[in-house]
């Protein structure tokens, strides 16, 4: 039995964040931003990590393994319909954070410094909010006790 591609968007839009729509691409790309840059807590010093810098420390296979991540960011920002010119921005966000992430010892201090894949979920909530206002999410701020 063969399924169209119509029942795959209709079983997909069923699902939290499988959707081609604008606010599931955001659910997706916000997702995978946080695993890369910010998802564990280095006791002690309580700076954000994530598998960027962790994967970062496995010469070659992890830096390869992050960029293809970084790709896939751009890759759906550009499903988005996004312009050349912040596909080219995002795309010299991932290069430069693979080419030097890559230089041994360097480069692992620098992916702890430099958060290219939150640099461009940065320029994809630029784009989203102007063109698919409907995507805006609102973050609740804690009340402060006075």
């Amino acid at each position: 039995m063969r399924i169209s591609p119509e029942q795959i968007d209709q079983l997909a839009s069923g699902l939290p964040g499988m959707g081609r729509d604008p606010a599931a691409v955001r659910m997706r790309i916000e997702t995978l931003e946080h695993l890369l840059e910010r998802a564990f807590t280095i006791p002690g010093i309580n700076r954000k990590v994530g598998m960027d810098a962790l994967l970062g420390l496995v010469p070659v296979v992890g830096d390869i393994a992050t960029a293809a991540m970084g790709a896939w960011i751009v890759w759906e920002a550009r499903n988005l319909g996004m312009s050349k010119w912040q596909l080219a921005r995002m795309m010299g966000n991932v290069g430069f954070d693979t080419a030097i992430g890559a230089i041994p010892l360097v480069g692992d201090l620098f992916d702890f410094a430099f958060r290219s894949n939150t640099r461009n979920l940065a320029i994809v909530r630029r784009h989203l909010d102007k063109h698919h206002p409907a995507t805006v999410v609102v973050d609740a701020v804690p009340l402060s006790k006075s």
